[in-house]
């Protein structure tokens, strides 16, 4: 790795060139067992699980897996909500050789028919309510050949194990529902209590496929990344450093972030797994009532999250009354975090948040600021351990750009994906020359901080003059009445695009569109101000809280025409 201006910045201790340990996740968590094996691995509600019984359930799964015929190589998918069994069923399926699929709880069943198609799978483990609403009534469709249905009062202790079907059946959508086994349908818990944890040893290699994580699809059709066993290892590694812990940590890290995500997998299940750390799992991140109890009774030291939920929690109300000390770290990725969210959060908890960046295609982490050196709020940080980043001009690729120029990061490293599956195209047109070029237009600053000032793709073009959204939602953000923002473009006859920005108020304030625009003129440029702004109560999120902006412009067309 040659020398590059940011590692001057890096914390006393994080080497520029790492001695990554030639370590698989299966091999991690076989380590967290025989070390701390009475330590305890996860909390799920009422229950806890330590890290030897983890193991014997992963050995137990993976067993029953090599018997259905998962061999190296066969892609199981996993559809399931933060659980236990979604832990279990994806250490299992890699100790198995397996190629995992981890898929949206949120999917109907052409998303679903899409990806389980495109990747072949031939086993899915998923939900009760899953299979009965949305995938038993596709099932001749589909490519699978064996379905392990998990149902959530499973895991769960006694009383809340018998008294919770109740209440599951009666949320909507419903949450639970009453699965009969038959042929190529297993019950999760009964086929791992029925089988012996005697799984068959199955060489795994770090360049073997590990995931095929897919894309959000929010910019177009959802791609398959592969991600292998050393990008997840070594990103995962890299955390771990990056925030000063070791392999034999006491931290509890709070699991809220989807699993089915690349952030909430790497940074809130493998990264415990590999530091022999609790994670306390939480189905649902948008519960934040759940969520503030998990931390108070938990303990949680270290909160992986998003801007909506440190900006949900700021807001809670009796926050301040309540102690949530106990959290010490905090790494936020996904989308840019207001300052205002970031000093408030810091104040009730008195913790540092990392600011950082990454992608599905990188594992996911490549950016991060520094935990005790220089932070710069607003920045993603540096590049991580052995990363390396530049700005290249948004023509042709070609011409790297001087620091403060805005042009598209672009990224090299250790973390980055082998290919889209199955998508020559698409891997030939985003992998050039060993870089990966992001689609998102930053700038670098003197010292080796980046900034990411928009998607390409959400570009807004205003009479020939470049209107990057993620600026208009700062500035509209820092406004005290706007709680959340997000700006698009919309046709103009005249101008090609004109800016149109959604904006939801703080509870209990209020404000008007003509002082909204006032404020923003204040701060942007002419053409920069949005010249049409729509009060919401919400907007629509993905299932880590990031904005669709997607959805608005459809809603806006379809409105239009």
């Amino acid at each position: 790795m040659e020398k590059r201006v940011w590692h001057a910045f890096y914390d006393e201790g994080i080497p520029v060139t790492f001695p990554f340990v030639e370590r698989t996740l299966p091999e991690a968590l076989d380590r967290a067992a025989a070390n701390r094996g009475d330590a305890t691995a996860l909390y799920f509600i009422n229950r806890r699980m330590t890290y030897r019984e983890l193991k014997d359930q992963v050995d137990r799964l993976a067993t029953a897996l090599a018997r259905l015929g998962v061999v190296k190589g066969t892609r199981v998918a996993i559809q399931l909500p933060n659980l236990p069994q979604t832990v279990i069923a994806y250490y299992a399926a890699l100790a198995a050789g397996a190629e995992v699929v981890m898929t949206n709880p949120l999917y109907v069943a052409r998303e679903i028919e899409y990806q389980w198609f495109d990747s072949n799978c031939e086993v899915a483990i998923l939900a009760d309510f899953i299979w009965e609403h949305r995938v038993k009534p596709i099932r001749e469709q589909l490519p699978v050949k064996h379905y392990i249905i998990a149902s959530i009062p499973e895991y769960l202790g006694f009383p809340l194990n018998l008294l919770a079907p109740l209440k599951l059946k009666k949320m909507k959508p419903p949450s639970w529902a009453r699965v009969r086994p038959g042929p190529g349908v297993h019950l999760f818990k009964k086929l791992v209590d029925s089988t012996p944890p005697d799984p068959p040893k199955v060489p795994v290699g770090l360049d073997d496929t590990a995931v095929l994580q897919y894309t959000g699809g929010t910019t177009g059709v959802s791609k398959g990344a592969v991600l292998t066993h050393r990008n997840l290892s070594v990103n995962v590694q890299s955390v771990v450093a990056w925030l000063h812990l070791t392999e034999q940590s006491d931290e509890v890290v709070l699991a809220a972030l989807p699993f089915f995500h690349v952030f909430g997998m790497t940074s809130s299940m493998n990264f415990p797994v590999w530091a022999g750390s609790a994670m306390v799992l939480l189905p649902n991140p948008r519960d934040i009532p759940a969520i503030v109890h998990a931390v108070t009774k938990r303990r949680v030291t270290l909160f992986m999250g998003v801007p909506a939920m440190f900006a949900a929690i700021n807001n809670y109300p009796g926050i301040d009354k309540i102690d949530i000390s106990c959290v010490k770290s905090c790494f936020s990725g996904s989308a840019p975090l207001p300052v205002d969210v970031l000093q408030k959060f810091e104040a009730l908890t008195g913790a540092r948040i990392v600011e950082g960046f990454g992608l599905t295609e990188t594992s996911p982490v490549t950016h991060g600021n520094p935990m005790r050196t220089v932070r710069k709020v607003g920045s993603i940080g540096i590049p991580f351990i052995e990363t390396d980043a530049k700005i290249v001009d948004l023509d042709t690729g070609t011409r790297d750009l001087l620091p403060g120029e805005d042009g598209e990061l672009v990224i090299k490293g250790p973390q980055v994906m082998r290919e889209y599956w199955n998508n020559p195209g698409e891997t030939a047109n985003v992998l050039r020359d060993g870089w990966l070029f992001t689609g998102d237009i930053a700038r670098m600053d003197k010292d080796g901080y980046f900034y990411i000032v928009g998607r390409k793709k959400d570009m807004i073009i205003v009479s020939g003059y470049n209107v990057y959204p993620d600026e208009v939602d700062g500035i509209l953000m820092r406004h005290p009445a706007v709680l959340e923002a997000a700006t698009i473009g919309v046709p103009h006859e005249k101008r090609g695009e004109s800016v149109k920005s959604f904006i939801v108020l703080r509870p209990g304030m209020t404000a008007t569109a003509e002082e909204i625009a006032a404020y923003c003129r204040e701060n942007l440029a002419a053409f920069k101000v949005p010249r049409a702004i729509e009060f919401r109560s919400e907007l629509p999120k993905s299932p880590v809280l990031k904005i669709l902006r997607r959805e608005l412009r459809e809603q806006e067309l379809a409105r239009r025409s």
